[in-house]
């Protein structure tokens, strides 16, 4: 009897455990609800897309039903658009970050530097960022880049040039400039709050052992940056790879499809030929390689933030 007193809990542990377990209990309880509409949001797109995509659906041919199998990624695989608006994708968004990595890397230095209107120059290079991409593309369309009352057409004849329609000549190279244009405050925002954060004494003492700009530049403030600069891409790729409203706005995918990226292709599938099962294939292997993009800029910026 002895024993067993002596090896039993205390009585006021024992109800402890059990205002442990209860609110345990509760929490999950309350939890419940979000957990399981995020699970519906997430879960019930995805599964459905799955189905069309091995589906014969098509809007405007009725008939056209019944189990497709892998026809639908056949057919999208071996199109030629397929591979060119892949290849759009990827150029888009590796032109974006490097101009604005690049760019916003140059102006967070220079931003960090004393100089009469700082505070009106940072508010000015980031308030791009908030505006919507689409109001960014009609603002570029139509105020900026318009073949005749645009104000670099103006500026083009005021120096004896013809305009240019860049939006018909050179439509990606346009569209990656507006992008760029929308992401290059973000990049100067995160870029400029690291650069901030590095040791003044550190640079001073470069600068009194005879260290230049460039030398300063080079071996102090850019390795300092590296793993800001990881977030940098690594956030800005996971939202590039969905362009959408620029491309819609300025050249609708054209001419041809010469600024068509994945994300467009499948929109045009699924809402200009009416071809959900297609669509809905194109979305799949879109998921795909979005996931495995965002695999390995995770594990990259998980090493980088180890070092």
């Amino acid at each position: 009897m002895q024993a067993v007193l002596e090896h039993s809990p205390p009585a006021g542990a024992t109800a402890l455990n059990q205002t442990k377990a209860r609110g345990k209990r509760t929490g999950l309880l309350l939890l419940s609800p979000s957990v399981l509409l995020l699970l519906v949001w997430s879960i019930v797109p995805l599964v459905m897309t799955l189905w069309y995509s091995v589906q014969n659906y098509n809007l405007v041919d009725p008939t056209l039903h019944g189990f497709a199998g892998i026809d639908n990624y056949w057919y999208l695989l071996t199109d030629p658009d397929f591979l060119h608006s892949l290849l759009n994708t990827f150029v888009l968004v590796a032109g974006v970050l490097i101009i604005s990595v690049g760019g916003g890397t140059l102006l967070a230095v220079l931003y960090d530097q004393e100089f009469f209107g700082r505070g009106i120059a940072r508010i000015m290079v980031i308030s791009p960022f908030f505006i919507m991409p689409t109001v960014s593309a009609l603002l570029w369309k139509n105020l900026m880049l318009h073949p005749i009352y645009g104000v670099y057409s103006a500026m083009m004849r005021a120096v004896g040039l013809t305009p240019i329609d860049w939006l018909a000549r050179f439509p990606l190279l346009t569209v990656m400039m507006i992008v760029a244009w929308e992401w290059l405050p973000f990049a100067v925002l995160i870029l400029l709050t690291a650069v901030q954060s590095l040791d003044g004494e550190q640079r001073e003492a470069a600068r009194m052992d005879g260290a230049g700009p460039i030398a300063r530049f080079r071996y102090i403030i850019l390795p300092h940056l590296g793993r800001a600069i990881s977030v940098v891409v690594m956030i800005e790729t996971i939202y590039l790879l969905t362009i959408f409203a620029e491309i819609s706005v300025t050249t609708a995918g054209g001419p041809g499809v010469a600024s068509t990226n994945l994300a467009y292709l499948i929109y045009s599938r699924a809402l200009l030929q009416f071809d959900v099962g297609g669509a809905s294939a194109g979305g799949v292997v879109a998921i795909i390689i979005a996931n495995i993009v965002a695999i390995f800029l995770v594990r990259a910026v998980a090493r980088n933030l180890e070092a």
